[in-house]
């Protein structure tokens, strides 16, 4: 087998530029061995935030989302703009989405979204000590705010309820601590 990493890129074509991501396809060749391609989604990465008002309590939104058709429940979350210091935008996200201030915040284990083909790395947060402020929506954005136990909420991914995968993971890392 044949592993191949960014040192034996021979050429790349972006292929397409947009406003949340880009796409490029690299060409890579060992010594003796036939060139592959690559197909790489680019992305500045994202935010997700763990708000809890209470202890074993967790927000959560419901919102559409349009590349599957369907209202999801998902952690607040959002993409950080290029050059945008990561923990301002979890602020910035938790408030957009939730109306909620976070006062106490925590780093938590960062994760890559969808690493065979995207390079987006989520950057996740919990934050306590909220604070209602109200919501500040992109125009494009409608939630509701749901307050849900974290057992709960542990239970809705275990019944499929909630299948965003970044939900799944902060919840995961909130309910099952080391």
């Amino acid at each position: 087998m044949v592993l191949y990493n960014q040192d034996d890129v021979i050429g790349t074509e972006r292929i397409f530029e947009g406003y949340i991501f880009n796409v490029r396809v690299d060409t890579l060749k060992k010594r003796d061995t036939p060139a592959i391609k690559r197909e790489v989604v680019e992305h500045n990465g994202g935010v997700v935030i763990c708000g809890q008002p209470e202890a074993n309590k967790l927000i959560l939104i419901r919102q559409y989302r349009y590349p599957v058709n369907e209202e999801l429940i998902e952690l607040p979350a959002g993409r950080v703009e290029k050059g945008e210091d990561r923990f301002l935008a979890a602020q910035r996200e938790l408030t957009e989405e939730t109306g909620y201030v976070g006062k106490t915040w925590r780093d938590l284990p960062p994760m890559y979204s969808a690493p065979g083909f995207c390079n987006e790395l989520l950057t996740f947060y919990q934050a306590t000590d909220l604070i209602w402020q109200g919501k500040n929506l992109d125009e494009d954005e409608e939630t509701e705010v749901l307050i849900v136990d974290l057992n709960e909420a542990w239970s809705w991914v275990l019944q499929g309820k909630i299948r965003d995968a970044k939900t799944v993971a902060g919840i995961a890392v909130l309910a099952h601590p080391l």
